[in-house]
This record gives structure tokens, sequence and C-alpha cells, in this order.
């Protein structure tokens, strides 16, 4: 990442979902812009030490972006305070009443899950980690990191499946 225009065209890319995983994982909207301009400051310092062999520059940015967050729970003395929350200015949903439902659904089951199965779903989705990426971030292995991921989302759909 050497250059200045390829990491603005990352913040382009990604400050959205940089965003968005903060918020997951904080669950303040304050922090998670704070979290945010940190990760992409702290990128803009260490952009010489990007490698590519390791990941995608994305993978890069989240991994910066989840230290700038794990180190704002700890500042919070809440490292266990993870939260499902989604903004309620989450992009592409509608406000008709199935949508309503489905994403009540969706934060009640997120809610069922570990603090740990969240950061998991909120980097493979939020941040489009693969699992070798999410493996590198995470300190586990590759197959450790997918079946991790496997059982989340499994969770995920059985709890939102489930009858009221």
């Amino acid at each position: 990442m050497s250059s200045t225009l390829e990491l603005e065209a990352l913040f382009r890319d990604a400050a959205g979902d940089v965003y968005a995983y903060a918020r997951t994982l904080l669950r303040d909207d304050g922090a998670a812009e704070d979290v945010t301009a940190q990760a992409f400051e702290r990128a803009h310092r260490r952009r010489e030490r990007y490698d590519p062999r390791k990941g995608t520059p994305r993978a890069w940015l989240f991994s910066i972006a989840r230290n700038a967050a794990l180190d704002e729970l700890r500042r919070r003395s809440r490292t266990a305070a993870l939260t499902t929350d989604l903004p309620d200015d989450a992009p592409g949903l509608e406000d008709d009443a199935d949508d309503v439902v489905r994403r009540a659904a969706v934060r009640a089951a997120l809610a069922g899950l570990e603090p740990r199965e969240r950061e998991l779903i909120a980097l493979k989705f939020h941040g489009g980690l693969t699992n070798a990426e999410l493996a590198r971030a995470l300190k586990l292995s590759e197959s450790n990191a997918g079946t991790r991921v496997h059982r989340a989302v499994t969770k995920l759909r059985e709890a939102c499946h489930a009858p009221a």
C-alpha cells in the first residue's frame, strides 16, 4: 500500500463497512466513527508495512480496525460488551413489516451468539474477509476459522427460523 491514492480508494471502498463493523462491536455511533478514523489514520501511518503476501488491503485494514476497536473496548473496560444492534440507517433495508420482523429476528439471533461468534460474523460479513484472512486476524488455523464461521452461521439460521 505504497500510495496515498491506493489508500484513498480503499477508504472509499471500505469506510462504510469498517464503520458498520466497529458499530457492531461497540454499540456506539460516536465510538464507531472514532475507531473508523483511527483505523484509517493507522493504515496511513503504516502503509509501507502492508504485505500483500499476508492478505488483501481490505483484510489488512480490518485487522487494523479490529485492533482499534479492541483498544477502545479495553479503554472502556468493556471487553465482553460486544453487541448486536444494527445502525438504524443500515443501507438496503426497507421499512415494510416483513423487513422489521426479519431485522428483529436477526438481532435476537445475534444476541444469542457468544461475543467471539458475533465478532466472526461481523468480520466475515461487514469486513468481507476470507477464512484465511479471518484466521490471520484472529490467530486461528484456517480450518478452525472456517468451522467457527460455519457454526455461528448455522446458529443464526436456526435461531432466525425457530418458531416464536
